[in-house]
């Protein structure tokens, strides 16, 4: 990814799980310029790298939990996550805490 990402972008993509603030793993792909798929086969590739706490899955009830708040809530294109994210989804997501993202970036940095 070559561009600059305004503070603003992430703090509007910013959600709270488990008391800590987190990205979607698909929100983590779109600042990387990469597929959500690349994102979490590093992950699944670097166990060692991610012990617990770096990286969250979501469970059922979170998912439909976010879910839910989304297709009631009246978004706008600044929205925090829009309903087409999960519209299509096969497995839960993941979300990333501020350490998981740098051990990402670190990952990601190294394979190109």
């Amino acid at each position: 990814m070559h561009e600059i990402i305004d503070d603003q972008y992430l703090q509007n993509r910013l959600l709270e799980i488990r008391n800590q603030r987190v990205l979607l793993d698909s929100d983590v792909a779109a600042l990387y310029g990469v597929e959500t798929k690349r994102i979490n086969e590093a992950v699944k590739n670097n166990p060692e790298k991610f012990p617990e706490g770096y990286v969250l899955s979501l469970t059922n009830k979170e998912f439909l939990n976010l879910r839910s708040k989304i297709s009631t809530a009246n978004f706008s294109l600044e929205s925090k996550v829009s309903t087409a994210k999960f519209s299509k989804t096969r497995t839960l997501p993941n979300v990333f805490p501020e350490k998981g993202l740098y051990m990402l970036a670190t990952i990601l940095n190294l394979k190109t």
